[in-house]
């Protein structure tokens, strides 16, 4: 036992020493390793985060939001539909909910204007979020004006401005009292955008929504699972195409290892040949290129790793975040949770580190097994 690991220590410090001997060319690739694990990384750690932080939102959703369907698009639904859905048993709140997507031309932003909130307002003010205050430059007790639905201005107050720590979610938020909600969307008497129903066993979600949809044919009852699913998918599927993009780099950088590999130098061959005429067998000099490989990957592994995290948890993946997060004017400031598994992490080390190895092995191998004398001499 002692004598192999006596030999494998001597071929990893010979190992090292070669590396350090064409320190300018290894360090280019060692670069080039590096970025490409970070970006990668860095993709992986965003869709997890972005997935876990939707899942950590919508723990305060409602448990099922009841639709109006027309023409199987959404339309205004009954308030007095409350009142049929609260008499499933099981049903323990039926909320009608006021909200809708409000355009301002002037900054060439949505805003999200929704009726009350936590706490009642008298007419004509409104709880705005970050967002709406950065881009109009409003602080409390500002005034500011929308645009009616018969084109007169809405006068509204600034009563207050949501904290920092609800940007992901109130960026573009304005929350005003109903009337003027009703005044600013020519909105309907008796109507609503949807209902939120509470039910007491969660187990019994699924059945109430199977009741609401036979009680209301016109509904479409959503339930809060099936919300967090759409986020995971939304969040998959975009992740999905810049891997594909990513992909794409990996594939230039393992045929710039193999190339790297299999274009040995001729100090490198002659290298080779020295080696085999004092002695060394050709899995000596395989296990030497082998760790050649391991230094070099795992330090870009751990570097590319190590920048990933900070790119991410430290500097909100400016690189791409706005390829996954969506597009809007008034993008939330948020800071994500850092959300990191083994899973994960070998994913990466698959992606990364096996193309590399699979890519200069082989070309070593066949270099390896040339004559010693044509290798001195070539």
């Amino acid at each position: 036992m002692q004598p192999a690991l006596d030999r494998h220590r001597n071929i990893l410090d010979f190992a090292i020493s070669s590396l350090l001997r064409r320190k300018m060319k290894n360090l280019s690739l060692l670069t080039l390793y590096t970025l490409i694990v970070a970006v990668i990384a860095s993709l992986i750690f965003l869709v997890q985060s972005l997935k876990a932080e939707a899942a950590l939102l919508l723990q305060e959703a409602p448990d099922i939001v009841v639709q109006q369907l027309m023409a199987g698009r959404h339309d205004l639904i009954p308030v007095s539909s409350s009142d049929r859905i609260a008499s499933i048993r099981g049903v323990t709140a039926v909320t009608p909910r006021y909200w809708g997507y409000y355009y301002d031309p002037v900054f060439g932003a949505n805003y999200t204007i929704q009726a009350y909130g936590d706490e009642p307002l008298q007419p004509r003010e409104a709880v705005i979020g970050q967002g709406v205050a950065n881009s109009q430059r409003l602080s409390d007790g500002d005034i500011f004006s929308l645009r009616r639905a018969d084109s007169t201005p809405l006068l509204l107050t600034v009563k207050k401005i949501l904290p920092l720590e609800s940007e992901i979610l109130a960026a573009d938020l304005v929350l005003v009292a109903k009337d003027d909600f009703s005044a600013l969307f020519g909105f309907p008497q008796g109507f609503a955008t949807d209902l939120a129903v509470t039910v007491a066993n969660p187990e019994e979600t699924r059945t109430v929504a199977n009741k609401i949809a036979a009680l209301l044919p016109a509904s479409r009852p959503i339930l809060k699972s099936e919300i967090l699913r759409t986020y995971d998918a939304i969040f998959d599927w975009r992740g999905g195409m810049m891997v594909v993009i990513l992909a794409m780099a990996v594939l230039a950088f393992v045929i710039f290892a193999w190339d790297k590999a299999s274009g040995l130098s001729a100090e490198e061959r002659r290298e080779m040949g020295i080696l085999k005429s004092i002695g060394w067998e050709t899995a000596d000099i395989l296990l030497l290129k082998f760790w050649e490989g391991i230094a070099i990957s795992l330090t870009a592994f751990l570097l590319g790793i190590i920048i990933a995290y900070c790119h991410v948890y430290f500097f909100s993946a400016g690189l791409f975040a706005g390829a996954l997060k969506g597009w809007s004017v008034l993008y939330p400031d948020f800071r994500l949770h850092p959300v990191i598994n083994p899973y994960q992490t070998a994913v990466i080390f698959f992606l990364t580190v096996f193309p590399y190895t699979a890519a200069t092995i082989i070309p070593s191998w066949l270099a390896a097994t040339i004559d010693p004398d044509t290798a001195m001499r070539s």
